[in-house]
This record gives structure tokens, sequence and C-alpha cells, in this order.
């Protein structure tokens, strides 16, 4: 989700898992891809945007599947939760200036965290982790956090929202309401929709994936 203008999502789009298939090791350690890709990815935009008036950021949550290995990294207030089951399983914790650890992380670097309608730091921002953001980087930082799932049969599907769906759909509900679509496109419109309708005011953007698993073969047992 993008705050202040468009610019740090344009950016992200085009250029963070570009950087991150680039790393030398996507493949072999890739959560330390993922924790070193995107600060560098940050520092990059904010270099790019030097000469210019704007200060615009984005948060971002993302799903990498490396074999049957699944890393999900955030930064910001963005979420992604996984069905397994039938049960909603949150990948990604929300960075909120308010969270007792984030909190504490922006006031050690000599920042404030205040109210204004909502917690927010400096009074401005409302969520701690972001790429862009200049005037606050000092707070805000780049920094993912990242979770890793083995794949297995049970999982049934992935979710992937900025906030203007979480404010307003639980976790469960998003789980129950995509999984009863087949397909994915049509599970993620149905959630943006459900969140409009319950008032969300904020960006409501929307990613369903949906795991397909191949059924093992029926061993023929040989008769003698």
């Amino acid at each position: 989700m993008w705050h202040g203008g468009s610019h740090a999502a344009e950016y992200l789009k085009q250029h963070l898992f570009e950087n991150l298939m680039k790393h030398p090791k996507f493949i072999t350690d890739t959560k330390l891809a993922i924790s070193e890709t995107y600060p560098q990815t940050d520092v990059d935009f904010l270099d790019s945007e030097r000469n210019t008036y704007r200060d615009d950021g984005s948060t971002a949550s993302t799903a990498v599947l490396v074999g049957n290995h699944l890393y999900v990294a955030n930064v910001g207030d963005s979420r992604t939760i996984i069905s397994k089951a039938g049960e909603a399983i949150p990948l990604s914790e929300d960075h909120k200036p308010n969270r007792t650890d984030e909190r504490k992380r922006i006031e050690n670097a000599g920042g404030v965290v205040m109210w204004a309608g909502t917690w927010r730091v400096g009074g401005v921002l409302a969520m701690s982790r972001a790429f862009g953001d200049r005037m606050l980087k000092q707070f805000v930082v780049a920094e993912p956090e990242i979770q890793d799932k083995e794949i297995d049969e049970e999982f049934e599907l992935l979710v992937l929202a900025s906030d203007g769906l979480w404010d307003v759909v639980p976790n469960e509900d998003a789980v129950s309401l995509a999984g009863a679509e087949e397909e994915p496109e049509k599970a993620a419109r149905k959630l943006t929709e459900a969140a409009f309708t319950r008032g969300s005011a904020d960006n409501i953007t929307c990613i369903v994936v949906r795991f397909h698993h191949e059924k093992a073969a029926p061993v023929n047992p040989k008769h003698e």
C-alpha cells in the first residue's frame, strides 16, 4: 500500500523482486537474500528520489515459494495469512507504531509515537516500517520480518492484502470468504468487495493464491 504518492510502490513493483532474484543466495539462503535485498532496495529508491521534493512511501507484504518453502516478508501494516485445513494462520505481524517492540525501537532512535486519530510515528505516519518516507527514515525502517513455512497438502490458499482489508475483515473471515471461490481472482474480488461493503475507508488491495497439490498416483499391488 502506498502513501504520500505512488512512486515508492511503482519502484518496488519494478525492482524489488528483480533485485531479490539477482541476489547470489536467493536459492541457497532465501532469508538472507530477503533481509539484505529489502533495505538495499529502499536505499536505491531514496537515492533515485534525492533530487525531488517528493516524500512518498509504501508497505510491502511479499511471498516467495522456493521448493516447498514459503517465505513471507513484511514491511509495514499490510498482512499475509495462509489457510491450513480451513484455519487462518497469520504469516506476518502488522508494523504499527504502538506495537510494544516497535515503539521501543522508535523511541530508542530518538523518535516519538503520538496519538493523532490513530497511533502515528511523529504524529504523521500510521505504520512503523515502510519503504521510502525519507523525512522519517531514521525511525521508519525497511527491514523485513520474515516467516517461513514448509508447504504440504493441508495448505489451501494464501491471502496478501493491505490494511484496507484487514481493518474490517478478520483473518478467519478472509479465509472463509476466499475459500468459497475456486478461482483466486474471484476470491480476491470478493474480499475487496466485502471490505468496501463493511465500510473500509483505506486502500484495499488484495491477492489470493490457491495451492494445487499433485496427488500421488495409486500403487497397484502386485499379484503373484
